[in-house]
């Protein structure tokens, strides 16, 4: 164990953040291929990833249980498939900005949630990093919110929102699901679990790419896309493994061991770094420098999140 663990511990969420913030881009660096193509695509190069590093961590992987395996394809199912569909499909009907402000509420979510089943701390000693992390997100957000493409439906944010808070529910279930599981099984070493998670996702993700092939070779009117590489083959595999590789499998492996060191209420609100990992990737793309409503929601993010780990410093 870290003689530091609380530091080491930031350090870990802090990089699995920053390896986070590329899913928010993808949907948008491949705006003409639908949901169910990005979320099986990433977690099929997730799996494909996964089998030559299951031979270096073979000696760990047996001694995996029963339980463990059926752990993991939970985690899987949940935290990868339904969550990256949802936030996929989300980002393509109602842009990137809405779903990017709902998934921003996740560090307070998740800290609420995990408080609540844990009671690791009081919730005065809590409360104010949780109020400065969520005036943060409602400044980033308004911000972001002036980006929304008036071209879109009513029934297209509806559903993008719908699809948003379903991505928010399976993210929230995930870290608390993962982190007692973790403490459970304290034996169990961060990489060789994100590899078993890896193995865990490659049947559920190469099913759903088949029925995806299925849905867009029967005669309808679903046509346009052309399975299974779409439009831009270089482009899609080199994002896929990319993100499979650094967003699945290393943010993982980080996430891990995050959870191993850190109260799950704390850990929730370091995924104030994805937010802020999205945001940087947001703005690249753009070609666009942000605001001052969003720097100083900025600002609050980072005071929120240093006021969360002065509380839980001063508990230990």
């Amino acid at each position: 164990m870290s003689r530091h663990p609380l530091l080491e511990g930031v350090a870990c969420a802090l990089g699995a953040g920053l390896v986070w913030g590329l899913v928010f881009v993808a949907p948008l660096m491949l705006a003409d291929y639908p949901p169910a193509m990005l979320s099986f695509g990433r977690y099929l190069a997730f799996g494909i990833i996964a089998l030559p590093l299951a031979l270096r961590d073979l000696h760990r992987l047996r001694e995996l249980t029963r339980a463990d395996w059926s752990a993991a394809f939970e985690l899987a199912l949940t935290g990868n498939i339904v969550y990256y569909f949802c936030l996929s499909a989300s980002i393509q009907l109602a842009d990137a900005p809405l779903p990017t402000m709902l998934i921003g509420t996740l560090p307070v979510v998740i800290a609420i949630a995990s408080n609540l089943h844990e009671n690791t701390l009081p919730w005065r000693r809590l409360a104010p990093s949780l109020l400065v992390v969520a005036l943060g997100i409602a400044l980033v957000n308004r911000n972001e919110l002036a980006h929304l493409d008036a071209r879109r439906s009513v029934v297209d944010y509806a559903l993008g929102v719908l699809l948003g808070l379903c991505a928010v529910a399976a993210w929230t279930w995930y870290p608390m699901r993962n982190s007692r599981w973790m403490k459970l099984r304290p034996q169990l070493a961060s990489g060789a679990w994100a590899t078993a998670q890896g193995l865990a996702t490659l049947p559920l993700a190469a099913v759903g790419m088949i029925l995806t092939g299925f849905w867009y070779a029967a005669p309808s009117d679903r046509g346009g896309f052309d399975f299974p590489l779409g439009p831009r083959p270089a482009s899609f595999i080199g994002l896929m493994l990319v993100i499979g590789l650094c967003s699945s499998w290393l943010g993982t492996l980080l996430w891990n061991r995050a959870s191993k060191l850190l109260p799950t209420a704390l850990a929730g609100q370091l995924i104030v770094f994805e937010t802020l990992a999205a945001l940087a990737y947001a703005f690249l793309w753009r070609g666009a420098v942000p605001g001052a409503d969003t720097l100083i929601g900025i600002v609050l993010l980072v005071v929120g999140v240093m006021l969360g780990m002065r509380a839980f410093h001063q508990r230990r």
